[in-house]
């Protein structure tokens, strides 16, 4: 068993994961922001913790993240906002990596996404150019952590079922349901061999487990 949480706990992805890792064993906390979610959260089996890590410091999220054994970045600004999106797409994330490395938590999993990259490419005008840049910077700051990190890039999110089965070679971003986005994290917590890589991945047709494994 091992204790794990997720911020960003009342997310798509994060919502699909909570009762698959509640039902192996394992002891899940889903940081949310909206107190009204906690119901949410309850029915997965999961322990709600209200807190806006958005405007904590690291030291108040060294504190939430202070017994588990693995943190679970899956939250984002959403966009719209680019003030808001470097606040919690790269601030917010840089300090619950500071955070965890105070806390102890080894181990850290990002959900980025396929094109994360210094150069991503994206056009300053581009609305999406905040979130790219934002991601970027993030992502590189957990690179160079002390932290036992895994970086996680899904290519287009859809609704689509759980098959188990993802693509972690493909050269071009396509589609994957947020269930198999799910259905890896999980997997990579059980996968030593996945600390310090980056797993970009499409919906595919190798199991999850073999498809992540060095």
């Amino acid at each position: 068993m091992s204790r794990i949480i997720i911020i960003g706990g009342h997310g798509k992805i994060a919502r699909l994961l909570e009762p698959e890792l509640v039902q192996r064993g394992d002891r899940v906390t889903a940081v949310i922001r909206n107190p009204d979610h906690a119901s949410d959260i309850e029915s997965t089996g999961a322990t709600p913790v209200v807190a806006d890590v958005e405007r904590l410091d690291t030291a108040a999220i060294a504190e939430i993240l202070d017994g588990h054994d693995a943190v679970i970045w899956s939250a984002g600004a959403g966009g719209g906002d680019p003030e808001r999106t470097y606040a919690v797409d790269r601030d917010a994330a840089v300090r619950t990596m500071e955070a965890a490395e105070r806390a102890g938590v080894r181990r850290f999993v990002m959900v980025s996404y396929f094109g994360a990259r210094p150069d991503h490419g994206v056009d300053p005008e581009n609305s999406f150019f905040p979130y790219a840049e934002a991601k970027a910077e993030a992502d590189e700051r957990l690179r160079a952590s002390t932290l036992d990190w895994t970086m996680l890039g899904p290519s287009r999110l859809t609704h689509g079922d759980v098959t188990g089965r993802i693509d972690a070679d493909a050269p071009e971003a396509d589609s994957v349901s947020r269930a198999n986005v799910a259905l890896t994290i999980m997997s990579v917590l059980d996968d030593d061999s996945t600390i310090g890589r980056t797993i970009r991945f499409n919906d595919g047709d190798i199991p999850v487990a073999e498809a992540i494994r060095l």
